[in-house]
């Protein structure tokens, strides 16, 4: 019998276990997806990895980590399922647990949500405090942080010294006095490459803008310059040829991978041994080819057939 003054706790600690429990059981490995039947893709409107937009009055899911999950998916012979997040929620939809970043280093909430997806794919930069979080794959595509500013900025490109470290010095050292439109919480983080200690003026969105959002922001005169990351830059100056200029790097090269959660070990090796077939066969350089013709020109090597 419980006594009375301890029925409270009791009824608390239940419905804890009770919400640990209704979670765990949304989270699932291989052998699970298998099951039942159903890969679900978590995926952020991003740099053509993931693309939605409205045709013949239907909203299109698109891009290339939607064509290459829904290939993983034919791979282990389930259906696909595409859950929408954004950069603030997608770790928590994929693990169960809130986590982010801050100058100060990792931080997670201590609250539980619902599992919603098996993996996070949108070109996600492989960043230390990620991997603390999940697990990711193999990488499969080559960035970098660089800053991007509008044409009629007195911001000038800097003479490559050879050394990406002496490069980002100079880059720094150049910021004085100029505004940079950076995001919280995504691989243009400002707190991710100290930028708070240079005397630039570092300006956050009021709104939660989307990464594809920040050259625009600028050439609306919202900042003179802003942070990017290479895909977003070659789709940048492909769309507005002639109004930006890319002024240096801010990050030594970065990898993008894969999220999977750290109970999912078979799940990511499972998409590792897809992935290198991808590679090994070229049709991962012609899924490459597609939605990013130039990157070949600035990673050549990256994207070599042998080397995978």
């Amino acid at each position: 019998m419980v006594m009375p003054k301890y029925r409270h706790l009791t009824n608390t600690i239940l419905l804890l276990l009770l919400c640990f429990f209704s979670n765990l059981s949304h989270a699932r490995d291989l052998a699970d997806v298998k099951a039942d039947g159903v890969l679900r893709h978590i995926g952020i409107p991003y740099a053509n990895f993931v693309m939605i937009y409205e045709e013949d009055n239907k909203t299109v899911v698109n891009g290339f980590d939607i064509e290459l999950m829904k290939g993983f998916a034919k791979h282990l012979g389930v259906k696909y399922e595409y859950v929408r997040a954004s950069w603030s929620n997608a770790f928590t939809l994929l693990t169960g647990r809130n986590a982010h970043y801050s100058n100060t280093g990792l931080i997670r909430g201590h609250v539980t949500h619902d599992i919603k997806g098996d993996l996070l794919a949108s070109g996600t930069t492989i960043l230390p405090w990620r991997t603390e979080v999940v697990d990711f794959s193999n990488d499969y595509f080559p960035s970098a942080v660089w800053l991007m500013a509008r044409t009629d900025s007195s911001l000038k490109p800097i003479t490559p010294s050879g050394s990406v470290i002496q490069d980002i010095i100079a880059v720094k050292k150049a910021l004085e006095g100029h505004s940079v439109l950076a995001m919280k919480q995504t691989c243009i983080d400002p707190d991710l490459y100290n930028l708070y200690d240079t005397d630039a003026k570092i300006i956050l969105p009021v709104t939660e803008l989307k990464l594809s959002e920040m050259i625009p922001a600028i050439l609306n005169n919202d900042a003179e310059s802003t942070l990017l990351d290479v895909p977003d830059i070659l789709i940048g100056l492909q769309k507005w040829p002639g109004e930006t200029k890319v002024i240096g790097p801010i990050s030594e090269d970065q990898k993008m991978g894969v999220g999977f959660r750290k109970d999912s070990p078979e799940l990511r090796k499972a998409f590792n041994q897809y992935l290198k077939g991808m590679q090994q066969s070229g049709q991962y350089n012609v899924l490459v080819k597609k939605y990013y013709p130039s990157v070949f020109n600035f990673y050549p090597d990256f994207f070599k057939i042998e080397n995978k």
